[in-house]
């Protein structure tokens, strides 16, 4: 084994330490348990910067996946199976068995205090986490992609969403005794953010902060979607603004090969996700039909069709799932398979966005590494083999199938078919620029 390798492994021993530095109140019972998260946190972040870092130094400039299959926890081995476990199992406690995590919430109510006045419950824990992930492995991202300026906005652009608006600022509105909102997702992925129960709630906060909140999520919702997926395609949200997309691009980044590409899953994708919008279309509908009635029309139907809803999209699917399944179904599974969000996104980038991926065949020397390396599983390479411009509704505009090409064949676009049209493009020695 070469020294380099001896390092990595060291660097991957260091991380598996400060992970058990940080569960250590889970089984131990001692008056230091936040000091130990922090200090634990802290011994993850300064190995995976440290291992970033030491690959900057001995790589070449560009970005690079060498030996990804051949590592076990990129490749489904024991490893994979294990953190899958582990993260499938940390999501059931927290969503039904909150008790059990109880260690872990109690050495983070030093934060809770300071940032929401009030203890820590298991939400507040696992937000914490959640965004500690999102900005380490988000660290490792700006390392990894440094090389390209796209690349590197878009991780700084999740990592602020995630930090600011869906952290920091939900917290101090609770302890400045205002409704908890999170100001970067709204309905359908926050699917009761329409529900007339949330809306009379937010109606009747003191002050004019809850109506504000509810014209901010509607105007998202029905005309700042539109407008910018029309200009920019569905990426503005979904690799630059959503946590869940947040999540996927930094702590998911390992995993992204792992998206199955077959025409089956294509298939599936098709079958669910636009089933599944079509479910929070109905629940929101007969909820405010339920309203409006008083109860009278549908009854207990609506309420138990929310509850349905929210135990398996809101919690199973989009959460055990969505992220406990990264090591061994890829980082996107909610995102392509069940988000009602995405489908929307989906729906009016296919057929009224300015945005697409566009080919040069002739370029093309089908390596695959587009393929291979999308997270949304589009065989991107028989697209280019074929000189197609690229328009599907999962497409995400991550833009590594572009990074990873070595022939410049694939760009990001967002131009009218006019422009198209009128201004041809013609590549270059260089390759092609994203924008």
């Amino acid at each position: 084994m070469s020294v380099n390798s001896n390092i990595k492994q060291l660097y991957n021993y260091v991380s598996l330490i400060g992970i058990l530095v940080v569960l250590c109140p889970l089984f131990i019972s001692i008056a230091i348990s936040t000091q130990l998260l922090v200090f634990g946190i802290g011994i993850i972040f300064l190995s995976v910067v440290l291992q970033s870092l030491d690959d900057f130094k001995t790589s070449a400039t560009g970005v690079h996946y060498e030996n990804t299959f051949f590592k076990g926890i990129t490749n489904r081995k024991l490893s994979a199976w294990l953190l899958g476990i582990s993260l499938t199992t940390f999501y059931i406690f927290v969503y039904w068995f909150p008790d059990l995590l109880e260690p872990l919430v109690k050495a983070v109510d030093p934060f809770s205090y300071y940032l929401r006045g009030i203890p820590a419950d298991q939400w507040f824990l696992y937000g914490t986490f959640y965004t500690s992930a999102v900005l380490i492995m988000g660290t490792k991202a700006l390392i990894k992609y440094r090389s390209v300026a796209y690349h590197v906005r878009r991780t700084l652009s999740v990592m602020f969403f995630q930090f600011i608006l869906a952290w920091l600022i939900p917290a101090f509105l609770i302890k400045l005794n205002q409704p908890e909102f999170y100001f970067s997702y709204f309905w359908p992925l926050k699917y009761d953010y329409l529900f007339p129960g949330t809306i009379n709630y937010l109606t009747s906060q003191p002050g004019a902060l809850g109506t504000f909140m509810i014209f901010w999520g509607a105007s998202l919702t029905f005309v700042g979607t539109p407008v910018l997926t029309y200009f920019f395609g569905k990426r503005w949200y979904c690799s630059w603004v959503c946590g869940c997309g947040g999540l996927a691009e930094t702590a998911g980044d390992s995993f992204r090969h792992l998206s199955s590409s077959s025409t089956s899953s294509w298939k599936l994708e098709r079958f669910i996700i636009y089933p599944t919008l079509a479910f929070i279309v109905i629940v929101t509908a007969t909820l405010w039909v339920n309203s409006i009635s008083n109860g009278k029309i549908l009854g207990d139907f609506s309420n138990g069709a929310s509850s349905t809803y929210g135990f398996l999209i809101g919690s199973l699917f989009s959460g055990v799932i969505g992220v406990g399944f990264y090591p061994l179904l890829g980082t996107r599974v909610w995102c392509r398979f069940g988000c009602p969000m995405a489908a929307i996104l989906g729906i009016q980038q296919k057929y009224f966005s300015r945005f697409r991926i566009t080919t040069n065949g002739s370029q093309c020397i089908s390596c695959g590494n587009c393929t291979t390396y999308c997270e949304m599983g589009i065989d991107v390479k028989s697209y280019a083999q074929q000189g197609q411009n690229i328009v599907r509704a999962s497409c995400v505009g991550c833009g590594i199938c572009a990074t990873v090409c070595p022939r410049g064949v694939l760009k990001l676009e967002n131009k009218s078919d006019h422009d198209r049209l009128n201004n041809p493009l013609q590549p270059t020695s260089a390759g092609w620029k994203m924008n």
